[in-house]
Order: structure tokens, then C-alpha cells, then sequence
């Protein structure tokens, strides 16, 4: 039997990124940063001959990135925490390019970039600097304009996949929803901690858990179900693993020789998500 293609499809949530996710592996770099650790490289090493894989996932995608315009990655620059020596690189194709009609299973996880979580996380951590850990300085200053960017996302979402299924109209379609970033009780976090939310008081993590990516894990569950398409909803699988719990399978902002963590998941978050991809695979 033939192996199944598959087209692996996303942003820092699927390609890697972080050192705990393990090593780059492309040959020249692109600054995608996709990691041998991370989700799609895990699961094709799995299924081995079941699996022919085309990874083309890339670090701060946005929707937009995958379905229409080229992107220049950043590499590891992320000043001032790190800084990428082969930095600025050159522009990679959209990520729909490396799926045609003979594509057997497309997985793909987008929107966090598109919805712009980053700049608001850091606008948050900014904000927290001087508060005592007292209020939610970040929601004042952003939730008016949080309705305007989740719509944005969900109407790029469901255009992603109405083209993904005209490029691939015989394709698998799964996609992939964000982890559990912060715990289910923010009081259990610590204010100030370089290692789990910096200066992210605790009302602005309940309120990016709640009204941020509660309610894009909601957008891509729904957008997935009115196309037909399988979710994996790795917030319930991620649960109990934030970048505050002791068990973490995500990381802080940064890591404990303060490299760059940036709550994306390490080694162990993206076998979970190997884990939970493999179920939907076979399961169905």
C-alpha cells in the first residue's frame, strides 16, 4: 500500500521553534525554525512507511502566510532576547503551494499570528510592569478592539480551508487548535517570573485564556465543522500542562538559561499533540 501524503501546514505551534523542541534541521535555513521535536516530524518517524511528509509549517505564520502571500521568516530573531546570525531571510512560498489534488491528509494549525496574540501578550506584559500585579491594564487598553480581530480570523480561517479543498478536493482536512498557554486558576501562576508569564498580571492571563484563545479555539472549531473538516482540540489535551504547572508542557517566556520560550510547547507538548493527531488519523 502506497504511503498516505501529507502536508503539514502552520505557525510556531506546529514547526517548533524553541530549542526544548528539539534542533533545526533545514538544510540551507529558511528561518522557518522547524524543530526535529516538533508534532509533524514526531508522528511521520511513528508511522514511518505509513506517512510520506511535506513539512512546510513556519514560525509567526499567519493565516494569510499559509493560504496567499509569501512570508520572510524570522529565524531565531527575536530581539532583544536572541538574536539569528543568517537573519533576514529570504521570502518562502505560501504554504498552500505544497498541497495539490494527489495531497492525501492536510493538517494544519493557524490564526494565532493572525489574530495578532504575541503583540497583545507583550502589550499586557508591558503594561503589568508597574501594576503591582493589581488589575488588568492590558484588557483596558486592547479588549475594544478584540471582536474586530476574531472576526478577521475566523472569515481568513474559513477561506484557508475552502481553498485548501479546491487545491485538494479528495484531502483529509484536520486541523489543529492552540494549547492550554495558562492554567485554569491565574492565581496559581507567579507575577514577575521570567520563566512562566513575566509581568502578566493575573486578571490580563485570565482574560487572554478567556476572551483571547478560548474564543479562537471556539473560531477554529466551528469554521472546522462547517466545512466538514476534523478538529483536535488540544486545550482539553493540554490541560493541567500550562507554562505555570509542574508538569509543564508548555514553556514561559523564557527558558531557564533565558533563551526564548515564548509559551510555545516543548518536546513534550508536541508528543502529546503526535499523540492526539494520531488518534484523529486512525479514529476515524
Amino acid at each position: 500500500m502506497d504511503p498516505l501524503t501529507w502536508v503539514a501546514l502552520g505557525d510556531s505551534y506546529t514547526a517548533g521553534v524553541i530549542v526544548t523542541a528539539g534542533e533545526t534541521f533545514e538544510i540551507p535555513r529558511d528561518g522557518c525554525q522547524r524543530t526535529t521535536l516538533a508534532y509533524p516530524q514526531v508522528l511521520a518517524r511513528r508511522l514511518e512507511e505509513q506517512v510520506e511528509l511535506v513539512d512546510v509549517s513556519s514560525g509567526g505564520a499567519t493565516i494569510a502566510h499559509i493560504a496567499q502571500h509569501p512570508q520572510e521568516p524570522a529565524g531565531s530573531q527575536f530581539p532583544p532576547l536572541s538574536t539569528d546570525p543568517d537573519y533576514p531571510y529570504q521570502p518562502v512560498p505560501p504554504q498552500i503551494e505544497a498541497v495539490s489534488e494527489k495531497t492525501d491528509v492536510i493538517t494544519v494549525g493557524a490564526g494565532i499570528a493572525t489574530l495578532e496574540f504575541l503583540p497583545m501578550l507583550m502589550e499586557c506584559i508591558t503594561l503589568g510592569q508597574d501594576s503591582g500585579n493589581r488589575g488588568a491594564p492590558g484588557r483596558d487598553a486592547l479588549q475594544d478592539g478584540l471582536p474586530a480581530r476574531l472576526a478577521v480570523t475566523a472569515d481568513e480561517f474559513s477561506e484557508m480551508l475552502a481553498a485548501l479543498h479546491e487545491r485538494a478536493p479528495f484531502a483529509r482536512v484536520i486541523t489543529v487548535g492552540y494549547p492550554s498557554i495558562f492554567p485554569a486558576d491565574a492565581a496559581a501562576a507567579s507575577y514577575d517570573s521570567p520563566t512562566q508569564y513575566l509581568s502578566l498580571t493575573h486578571g490580563d492571563l485570565a482574560w487572554l485564556r478567556d476572551e483571547v484563545l478560548f474564543p479562537l479555539n471556539r473560531l477554529i472549531e466551528e469554521a472546522t465543522a462547517a466545512s466538514g473538516d476534523t478538529f483536535v482540540d488540544l486545550a482539553k489535551v493540554t490541560s493541567g500542562h500550562s507554562a505555570s504547572d509542574r508538569d509543564r508542557w508548555i514553556e514561559g517566556m523564557l527558558l531557564d538559561d533565558f533563551k526564548p520560550g515564548l509559551l510555545l510547547p516543548n518536546a513534550r507538548g508536541h508528543a502529546a499533540v503526535a499523540q492526539a493527531l494520531q488518534d484523529a488519523l486512525l479514529n476515524s
